[in-house]
């Protein structure tokens, strides 16, 4: 069963996605993001490339000729990637087929609709019987 983690209350919804890529990339973990919206999938890319100048998190797109040799990969569709580690979402809609995922990790910012779209899905993945676990980044 996929266990679903919400970190919710970002200020910024991209750099606190990308801070958890980084730490996860840090474990040496692997993850898909999934965000089909391309405003989204750029600001990820651009922020990994520059968040931290002393760092690097090693990503491309789901459909480039590396990915197969990359961990971090940003997919705008689900159907072709081959990870089923982790999963990170950053639609506001559950993602397709996302039980094959080990860990399915919601990033939520602070704005009302997308608070609105993470309740449906935490109900959601209750009704699936998933182990939905949060985390206050109001905190942090």
């Amino acid at each position: 069963m996929t266990q679903v983690f919400f970190y919710h209350g970002a200020s910024d919804k991209i750099a606190a996605a990308c801070a958890l890529i980084a730490g996860a990339w840090a474990k040496g973990k692997t993850m898909l993001i999934y965000a089909p919206d391309k405003p989204v999938a750029d600001g990820v890319d651009r922020l990994l490339w520059t968040r931290d100048p002393l760092s690097f998190v090693p990503h491309c797109r789901a459909d480039a000729a590396h990915a197969s040799e990359t961990p971090i990969l940003i997919a705008d569709r689900l159907e072709q990637p081959a990870q089923t580690e982790r999963l990170m979402n950053l639609s506001n809609a559950v993602p397709a087929a996302y039980q094959r995922f080990q860990s399915l990790i919601e990033v939520v910012g602070q704005d009302e609709e997308g608070r609105q779209a993470a309740r449906e899905r935490v109900r959601f993945y209750k009704e699936q019987g998933c182990d939905v676990r949060y985390f206050d980044l109001n905190d942090r």
